[in-house]
């Protein structure tokens, strides 16, 4: 039975912002999904994904908090204007006195149509209800005289533009692959200190980000998306184990890029990435802390700290903006193998198929034991046997032993009656 399509979920940043906008934290949110708060910790980061009724209760929380502010949102925008109508003044009909009368709504086109009084006749039309125009007692009121603003001249359109064709999802793989691997090569031969890691990390992120190639291509950054996955792959701790990785890479060529590499890779893991991130790349603390999950305080401690090593080891790197530089000279002194977006998709599709036949082979084999177990199975009940039960009564079994005396008064009677040789006993009638 095919399965139902999982419910998308927004980007990562996109749910942290949504959980924000509703004032939840992130230990609120984890109990009304029914998870941990560092899942949904992970879930915020883009490490990892909800999967089953967690997924399905996490969308349905994040769709009805952008269902909110959309509702929010659309309720200000049909308010605004109808406080500026009512703030605005009505443009009222100015009398002969200099008056400012009040505004009368504009009759329609079949009544405009009626034709009008000439102009004696409306005067004497006062005079004939009984009041004269020169002695009357009352006050003859002001026709209105509308005043219109003149319309501004309008400015020539310009042209469309021709629409752009858009992308298909290869070309914009190929795109975002292009922009982002060369730098992002860099950035993880500088965290790992080994080459071969570091575009295997980054041919294996890219790899990844083509799987899920409709959930990147939404995302607010797809580029911060496959530098975490390559920063996540190339710093795992299981690498040591690896016979590949037992011997370090030959250092750099340049004394000062060798020493700084030195002291760059005897920093922790979490500060030398949260320095990365924050001098080698450029981002802002709020987004290092959340790509490196952890609070804003401990990101900013963590890069102090990493400062602070540098700069005891190496004081002209003391000044940020220096760092900043010379991460960038020592990651541009090493030539790195790039990997190509043709060879990461391919590589990609085998990786996904070898796996999806692996899956295929494991489940036809447990079908195949379980058909041959319950064919050899036992078709009948056998009932167990009743454990034995000492009797009581019986003398013991002897063996062999000395004769008694009637045992040997009966030996010897048998061997004198009996007759030897060929003789043989006859029966006597008596």
């Amino acid at each position: 039975m095919p399965q139902s399509p999982a419910p998308p979920l927004p980007s990562p940043k996109e749910r942290r912002r949504l959980r924000e906008a509703k004032s939840l934290s992130q230990a609120d949110l984890a109990a009304k999904v029914g998870v941990t708060r560092e899942t949904v910790r992970s879930w915020e980061t883009g490490r990892t994904s909800p999967r089953g009724r967690k997924r399905e209760a996490y969308a349905k929380l994040l769709n009805a908090v952008a269902a909110e502010q959309a509702a929010a949102e659309t309720a200000a925008a049909e308010t605004a204007p109808r406080k500026a109508g009512r703030a605005k003044p009505p443009v009222g009909a100015v009398g002969t006195d200099g008056g400012r009368s009040r505004s009368r709504p504009q009759q329609p086109a079949k009544r405009a149509a009626k034709p009008r009084t000439p102009a004696p006749l409306a005067a004497a039309a006062p005079a004939a209800n009984g009041h004269s125009n020169g002695h009357s007692s009352g006050h003859v009121r002001p026709l209105p005289v509308r005043v219109t603003k003149p319309e501004a001249p309008r400015e020539p359109r310009e042209p469309r533009k021709p629409r752009e064709p858009d992308l298909t999802p290869a070309q914009a793989f190929d795109a975002l692959c292009a922009g982002c691997a060369p730098g992002l090569v860099r950035q993880t031969y500088l965290l790992t200190g080994r080459r071969g890691l570091a575009q295997e990390s980054v041919e294996r992120a890219f790899q990844l980000a083509w799987q899920r190639w409709p959930e990147v291509a939404v995302d607010r950054d797809p580029a911060g998306w496959v530098r975490a996955a390559a920063y996540e792959y190339a710093m795992s701790p299981w690498h040591r184990f690896r016979p590949s990785q037992r011997h370090p890479d030959a250092p750099p060529a340049q004394p000062a890029d060798r020493a700084f590499l030195d002291v760059l890779l005897s920093l922790p893991p979490a500060q030398r990435r949260t320095l990365m991130l924050y001098d080698g790349v450029g981002l802002d603390l709020p987004e290092t802390a959340a790509e490196t999950e952890a609070s804003t305080p401990a990101a900013a401690n963590r890069l102090l700290h990493a400062r602070e090593a540098i700069a005891e080891r190496l004081p002209d790197l003391a000044d940020p903006e220096v760092l900043h530089q010379r991460l960038g000279e020592v990651g541009r002194a090493e030539k790195l193998r790039l990997p190509r977006a043709e060879r990461v998709r391919t590589g990609s599709e085998h990786r996904a198929r070898f796996w999806t036949r692996a899956a295929i082979a494991f489940t036809a084999l447990i079908i195949g034991a379980t058909a041959l177990t319950l064919k050899n199975a036992p078709t009948h009940y056998e009932p167990p046997q009743a454990p034995g039960r000492a009797i009581s009564g019986v003398p013991p079994r002897m063996g062999p032993g000395p004769l008694s005396y009637q045992d040997t008064t009966l030996r010897e009677k048998l061997r004198a009656e009996l007759p030897n040789g060929e003789e043989r006993l006859t029966p006597e009638a008596r």
